[in-house]
């Protein structure tokens, strides 16, 4: 199983709604591949859209997976493993996984899902001390880390594809998720936090740049190094066109070539870091999805799927143009090809 995921440590960068349009985009052009979405996220943002949405009872949807037998979610599996956190004997992946198809007729039926939890913001006190225990000849942090790959193991023979959301922080349950991916896509914006977020991301994962040696002993870079597992390599930069960051054009294009001179500089210092040899290669430029992509995240109703013409939103008609439809499925499209392009 290859296992991507979306992922930086600012939030508003667009990341949840990339996520649900790229992982429906693959899965319907590639209907024979099993396609597993895992929600790391407690906001749940991603697994409310794959249920249907604001409109389609996507809340309502989550709440009744939240309410199965063993709770139906990542929340739920985390539960099952704080009683024996070193014993991954016992995993049963079928009780936290479902098929947002049967709840949302617009989801490409080989898509199955890990649904958000709040409850992660609950356990995560729990889970950081248990990685953080000291037995003399445990490694206590390796083996929580793993709890996702431990996760993904059991059950990767059902499935070809890991898509892996996640929420913008570093806490514990993000590094679970972040020792699982093989490749990582960054969202960005065109603000200059979204500069800072490359630079953070790079810190964080890799270990550059840091503040003082003393972190240099517990990041996640040297912990993973010390488990003996690989890091995530980032496999593309997604330049997000979201017009609520942007006064002009000259702006825009100003802060993202700020991006991409940053982004060149990391790359010749750690090439081994990313998937990709030169910035053109790794960068990926999403036009502004205007009220299709506002359409989308309200019903829950990916590109692939959607139709032009008038629709319900929040009790008004809105309409969808066709031709803007047509290029923000082309450009979609286009990405979702590129996340695993050597795959084929």
């Amino acid at each position: 199983m290859r296992v991507l995921g979306y992922w930086n440590n600012k939030g508003g960068t667009g990341k949840t709604s990339l996520a649900f349009q790229s992982v429906c985009s693959f899965a319907a052009q590639a209907p024979d591949r099993r396609v597993l979405v895992v929600d790391v996220c407690p906001q749940a943002n991603l697994s409310e859209l794959l249920l249907g949405g604001q409109e389609n009872n996507g809340g309502m949807n989550l709440l009744t997976l939240h309410g199965r037998a063993g709770r139906c979610s990542i929340g739920g599996y985390f539960q099952s493993r704080l009683p024996k956190p070193f014993d991954s004997s016992s995993i049963q992946p079928h009780a936290h996984i479902s098929v947002p198809s049967e709840f949302n007729r617009s989801i490409p039926p080989n898509i199955r899902l890990v649904a958000g939890d709040p409850l992660l913001e609950l356990q995560v006190n729990a889970i950081s001390t248990l990685a953080n225990t000291q037995i003399p000849g445990t490694n206590s942090w390796s083996n929580v880390a793993s709890w996702l790959r431990d996760f993904l193991e059991v059950c990767g023979t059902e499935f070809d594809f890991c898509f892996i959301d996640m929420n913008p922080s570093f806490s514990m349950y993000t590094q679970i998720a972040l020792a699982a991916c093989e490749r990582l896509v960054l969202p960005v914006t065109a603000d200059d936090s979204s500069r800072r977020g490359i630079q953070n991301a790079m810190s964080l994962i890799y270990g550059l740049k840091l503040p003082s040696d003393v972190y240099a002993q517990h990041n996640f870079q040297s912990r993973m190094k010390d488990a003996k597992l690989d890091l995530p390599r980032i496999h593309m930069v997604a330049k997000n066109r979201l017009t609520q960051y942007i006064n002009t054009a000259k702006s825009y294009s100003a802060v993202l070539s700020g991006i991409e001179s940053d982004l060149a500089a990391i790359l010749k210092d750690s090439p081994s870091n990313f998937t990709f040899s030169t910035v053109k290669e790794g960068l990926f430029e999403i036009r502004d999805f205007q009220t299709s992509g506002v359409v989308a995240f309200a019903r829950g109703t990916p590109f692939v799927t959607m139709r032009s013409g008038t629709l319900s939103v929040a009790g008004q008609r809105v309409k969808v143009n066709a031709e803007q439809l047509e290029l923000n499925a082309e450009v979609v499209g286009t990405l979702s090809a590129g996340l695993w392009e050597d795959a084929a």
